[in-house]
Formats: C-alpha cells, sequence, structure tokens
C-alpha cells in the first residue's frame, strides 16, 4: 500500500480535453488509487478467491496453475476456460458454478488455467508461442485431468489459443465457443465486396472493430520487440516501437502505473454500461486483477507474450479454415473490440450457432455472465465427444 499512497499525480490534466483517446483519463485514475488505498479489501478479495480449489501440475518443465470444479452430472462435458490479456482466472469465476449445476440439461467439468507467467503460472522461456501454450493446455487436459476429448472458450489472446487448440488439436478438441478469432476483423471494403448486409448493432460493433483496429492498438506496439512486416495494423515500416523488457522494467515496481496501462484496456474495451446487472465488472473487480497482476509479477510475462508472438493481435492474418470438423460456436458482445460477420466466420470453421448480444463487451465472463453461460451451453447441443 505504501506504493500506491506514495505515488504521486498531476494535480489537474496536462493535456485537458484529451482522454480518452490519448489514455486514461486522470480523474479516473485518481478514483481508481482512491478505491485502492480507502476502500478495496485484499484479504477479503483473497478469500473469495480461496473459494475456489486450486491446483498446479508441472508440465514440460513449467508450474501450471489452475482452478478446477467438476460437476456432478455423469454426462459433462470437458471445458477448458482461457484468459488473455489483461485478464487472468479471475475473469471466468463469475461462471464456474452456473456451468457446473446441474439444474439445466447440460452441465460441464470447468478448468481455468492461468497462462504461463501470469498468475501462479511459471514464466516460460523467451522464444514462447500460443502453440507451445496450446501443446502445455492439450497435456494438462488429456494426461494430467485424464479427459479424453474437451471443449475450449477463451477470450483476448485466449481466443486465439482456443482457435489453435481447435486447429492443432483436433483429435481432443471437440468444440469450441469464441468471442474473438485469430484473423484480422472483417474492413468495410470486404463488407461491400462480399455483398453482406449487416444489422445495426452489427454495423456498431464493425465501426467499433475498425476504429479500435486503426486507433486502439499503439499498446501493441509497446509489447512488441520489432515492428514485423507490414499489416492493416502496420502500414509503415518506420511505426515507432519498444521493448517489453523496458516497458516491463519501467513498470515493474508501479503499482499505479500497471494500474494506469491496464485499467485504460478494462474500460475502454467494455460496455459503457460496466458494473450495471448483469455486469460485475466494477472499478473494485479491475483492482482485483491489478493486484494479483502486481503481487505475482505477472505485468512483465503478460507483455511479453505478443514478444513471443509478434504477429499478435491477429495472429492468422489471412482467413483460413481450421483442420477440423469440430463444432465452432460465436458469440459476440455489443462493446467488443473486434467484428467479423457470420458469413466469414464461417470461412474459418465449422460454424453451428453464432449469436449476437446487445449487452456486454470484451470481458464476457464478468459483463454478461448469463448470456456467456447459455451460449456456452449450446455446446451441449452439438457435442458428440
Amino acid at each position: 500500500m505504501e506504493l500506491i499512497k506514495n505515488t504521486q499525480l498531476p494535480e489537474e490534466p496536462q493535456y485537458p480535453g484529451v482522454e480518452p483517446f490519448y489514455g486514461i483519463n486522470l480523474e479516473v485514475l485518481k478514483s481508481l488509487r482512491e478505491n485502492w488505498l480507502n476502500t478495496f479489501d485484499w484479504e477479503k478479495e483473497q478469500a473469495s478467491l480461496n473459494s475456489f480449489e486450486h491446483f498446479t501440475a508441472t508440465i514440460e518443465g513449467l508450474t501450471i496453475h489452475f482452478v478446477h470444479k467438476t460437476s456432478n452430472d455423469p454426462d459433462a462435458i470437458p471445458l477448458l476456460l482461457t484468459h488473455g490479456w489483461p485478464g487472468s482466472f479471475l475473469e471466468f469465476l463469475p461462471v464456474i458454478d452456473p456451468l457446473t449445476s446441474t439444474e439445466k440439461p447440460v452441465s460441464f467439468h470447468v478448468v481455468v488455467p492461468s497462462l504461463p507467467g501470469v498468475a501462479f503460472s511459471t514464466s516460460p522461456p523467451g522464444n514462447w508461442t500460443l502453440a507451445d501454450s496450446a501443446r502445455v493446455f492439450n497435456t494438462l487436459m488429456t494426461e494430467v485431468l485424464g479427459y479424453k476429448t474437451f471443449s475450449v472458450h477463451g477470450t483476448s489472446i485466449g481466443g486465439f489459443l482456443t482457435y489453435t487448440l481447435y486447429d492443432q488439436f483436433n483429435t481432443t478438441v471437440r468444440a469450441i465457443h469464441c468471442p474473438v478469432v485469430p484473423f484480422y476483423c472483417t474492413t468495410s471494403e470486404e463488407i461491400a465486396a462480399r455483398e453482406i448486409t449487416l444489422s445495426p448493432l452489427e454495423q456498431f460493433e464493425h465501426e467499433r472493430a475498425m476504429d479500435w483496429t486503426y486507433n486502439g492498438t499503439s499498446y501493441v506496439f509497446m509489447h512488441i520487440y520489432k515492428v514485423g512486416k507490414l499489416t492493416p495494423l502496420r502500414r509503415k515500416k518506420s511505426l515507432p516501437h519498444a521493448q517489453p523488457n523496458t516497458l516491463g522494467l519501467s513498470l515493474y515496481d508501479s503499482p499505479v502505473g500497471q494500474l494506469a496501462w491496464m485499467a485504460e484496456k478494462w474500460i475502454d474495451w467494455a460496455d459503457v454500461r460496466a458494473g450495471e446487472s448483469p455486469s460485475v465488472l466494477t472499478h473494485n473487480e479491475i483492482l482485483r486483477s491489478i493486484s494479483l497482476y502486481f503481487l505475482t509479477d505477472s505485468f512483465m510475462p503478460s507483455v511479453f507474450m505478443y514478444a513471443q508472438d509478434p504477429e499478435l493481435p491477429f495472429k492468422e492474418g489471412i482467413y483460413r479454415k481450421a483442420r477440423t470438423d469440430a463444432p465452432m460456436l460465436v458469440s459476440l458482445f455489443k462493446y467488443t473490440v473486434g467484428f467479423w460477420p457470420e458469413d466469414v466466420l464461417r470461412m474459418m470453421g465449422n460454424l453451428v450457432m453464432f449469436r449476437n448480444h446487445e449487452f456486454g463487451g470484451f470481458f464476457a465472463g464478468l459483463e454478461n455472465p448469463p448470456a456467456l453461460v447459455d451460449d456456452l451451453r449450446e455446446i451441449g447441443t452439438y457435442w458428440t465427444g
């Protein structure tokens, strides 16, 4: 708490009126800092986290942390929930109990691992990629936990990991549910060329995705170590960039610095109604996430994820179909920052369900838990194990 207390922030904005386009609002950051100091209760949060069963397994020399809760239903479907950045396993805690409940026709055995380097999972070597994490998580599910087949859901980088599992481990991964895929968002030109008509909700999502693609991805360049080949996100070879080690070391002992860097994304990528029911994405939830990152030294490994896969955030680039016949289910939420029309999603996998929700954003497990749970239960309609 002393580090938070001793952090000095400007009394007034030095460049008033530029937020949120140029970053987090000073007053929002001050409010979060005050909450952290005066109302946030880490001991209470620890007790809440400890109400779930936590485990670790050693796989390929790494300690992998995971939460595991089984259902009493003998026909329950194994489900792996994978987080991304700036999230953690905390994103999925609100949906674990409903998913394992036997009160509905479809129930799950739920596994929520921490990505290597995040929370209580140890950091991987510098050449680690999403494909490596996919292999480790497949081992966790099949060899450590003994599930012969399983389903997967993921957000952010976890969504890209989900697709990697779907494509590369097609005998064990027999269904996925995605709110995001590792392909460039569909452009206006492509929508017109394919003669796709968007609904008003889809048009809103498309415009938001394009705005994020061209104006909201500067954080990616701060996380990667090289500009790499030109893509829609890298239109000039001279784009500035910074090594993730510099960013990680700069904010290593600054909880408020990490708060500023990540809270901006928690706020900007979420529904503007965050915190209103059914959303549980409150400022307290953001502080809980940042506290976990800071106390477990997760910030530097988390930004290295992008350096290890410098083609992120859209690793695959051009659309292609996954090498599997397993069902793919997709749910979009209004304020998320990625959009792909249903016809385009069909090019990526065996799309069997497409749903779009008026409430929620990038962090569906926190922003609209009931809708996410209902959509995940649709896996049962297509599950053949």
